[in-house]
């Protein structure tokens, strides 16, 4: 391995991302190949790390959000770790095993081919604010299973978690395998300019352009995952109920700050009413008070702000809002924010030009499915896709015509669950996939080894001078391949 260019004098790199990296870097160096053992070891050190200290990482990310409901930590971020992790430990000797690829025994008698994952090295990871731990521990699961060393940076806004996380994670790994960063003070552009084997962003598409420029000064490859506006989908042979109930819950489970939650969704036309109708009876049976535990705050004045304005430019524009939290008066100094179902929205409002990231959804109306999917084709391409169906031809007809990161039908987000799939995005919701052995891959360098048999055709009759015997035996190889 080369070594990287990292002038020691560059002072816009901190000190401690110097001295991690060089560290990192060097350990890897003395133990490029961890067994499997070792690497079955760091990930139960991973679940270990959750387990034990699941009470403390969710008072810290409830401290960081200044109200985020314990059990959606637990669920969405504690469980479906852990859960990620132990699908790993199952499979990761699978995965480990060399990868045996055609030959042609003809021109290559004896010999064989075979693709061996090999580590890459030291891996960055960017992990944004609304789901700290799952989208730290998600990519540091493939990360650590590949037989990689991992620096990972937190965003500003999860301050209480990092110094949690800084502070205990060496009792479970060593720091030149696996340490923690806090973000602040241009932090974020000198951790991506690290001259990393690899590195993996989750958040805005503005940012992750920023860092993919950043990595591309020293040919760091990059996934990147990002977001969009991912749209549902009510076919008319779908109960609206029970569409409501799901979109619903995908809505309000951390009030909306997720990158696969429903955006906007398509009724059939007539059904609006009923639609929401439903999500009303359905809020005040699920959050009898918005101010309780259960329901998430806003992470921050900004998001707060800016959700408000967008609620303000939707009734200057024309839309009709439908508070679903009505009778209830949220806690501004919590940034409690009433989930609403706007209506008659227009492209040209701020709910439809970006991703909301909030509880707040716009619900079109369509009379024919084609004008779904000419909506959803003139936007860019969403990092979800979720169709509300029971009829197999109008499902296979929405999915074959968009294009998404990942579907999942007749549910919202539990694809992004179900460890043996791919996630990842396409185009503007991002490049590259992690989890399962989709996610192993992304760290490793699956390295082609070609094995010279008992005898080389190649070297026995190919070589010059080119007499008519070497041509006979050329044409007659071309007329075997037509």
């Amino acid at each position: 391995m080369n070594a990287p260019e990292f002038p020691s004098n560059d002072l816009s790199i901190p000190a401690e991302f110097h001295a991690c990296f060089s560290g990192q870097r060097a350990a890897f160096l003395k133990a490029p190949d961890p067994s499997h053992a070792e690497r079955l070891s760091d990930l139960k050190a991973l679940s270990r790390l959750l387990k034990d200290n699941q009470a403390a990482i969710a008072k810290a990310i409830d401290t960081d959000y200044g109200g985020r409901s314990e059990f959606e930590t637990l669920f969405g971020e504690i469980f479906a770790s852990l859960d990620g992790l132990r699908d790993a430990q199952k499979r990761l000797a699978r995965w480990m095993r060399p990868r045996r690829r055609g030959v042609d025994p003809l021109l290559y008698p004896g010999a064989r081919n075979r693709l061996i994952p090999q580590p890459l090295g030291v891996v960055g990871v960017i992990v944004p604010w609304n789901y700290p731990i799952f989208l730290s521990f998600g990519p540091l699961t493939g990360a650590l299973a590949a037989g990689n060393r991992a620096m990972v940076k937190m965003s500003e806004n999860s301050r209480a978690l990092v110094e949690l996380l800084a502070g205990i994670s060496p009792k479970y790994l060593p720091e030149d395998k696996l340490a923690f960063f806090a973000d602040g003070g241009g932090r974020g552009p000198a951790f991506s300019s690290l001259p990393f084997d690899y590195l993996f962003f989750t958040g805005s598409g503005t940012t992750g352009r920023a860092v993919m420029a950043n990595a591309a000064r020293n040919l760091t490859p990059v996934t990147l995952e990002l977001g969009g506006k991912s749209p549902a989908i009510v076919a008319p042979d779908y109960p609206i109920a029970t569409a409501a109930e799901r979109i619903l819950w995908a809505k309000t489970f951390n009030a909306g700050q997720t990158c696969v939650a429903v955006d906007y969704a398509f009724v059939p036309r007539g059904s609006e009413d009923e639609f929401v109708n439903h999500c009303r009876t359905l809020f005040a049976k699920r959050y009898p008070d918005i101010n309780g535990p259960d329901f998430t705050s806003i992470i921050d004045q900004r998001s707060y702000d800016r959700l408000t304005a967008a609620l303000d430019d939707a009734r200057a524009k024309g839309a009709r809002l439908l508070n679903l939290a009505e009778g209830q008066t949220p806690d501004k100094s919590k940034r409690r924010l009433a989930p609403h179902i706007v209506l008659n929205v227009t492209p040209e409002m701020e709910l439809m030009r970006r991703e909301i990231f909030g509880p707040i959804l716009p619900v079109l109306t369509y009379s024919d499915l084609q004008e779904v999917v000419d909506a959803i084709n003139s936007r860019d391409r969403p990092l979800a896709l979720y169709p509300f169906v029971h009829n197999a031809a109008t499902r296979r007809f929405l999915i074959a015509n968009t294009r998404s990161g990942g579907v999942s039908v007749n549910d919202a987000m539990l694809h992004v669950v179900q460890h043996d799939l791919p996630f990842g995005g396409v185009g503007p919701s991002g490049m590259g996939h992690y989890h399962g052995r989709e996610g192993f891959d992304t760290f490793c360098k699956l390295r082609p080894v070609f094995e010279e048999g008992w005898i080389s055709a190649v070297q026995t009759f190919m070589q010059p001078p080119y007499t008519r015997f070497s041509r006979r035996i050329l044409d007659l190889m071309v007329w075997m391949k037509s």
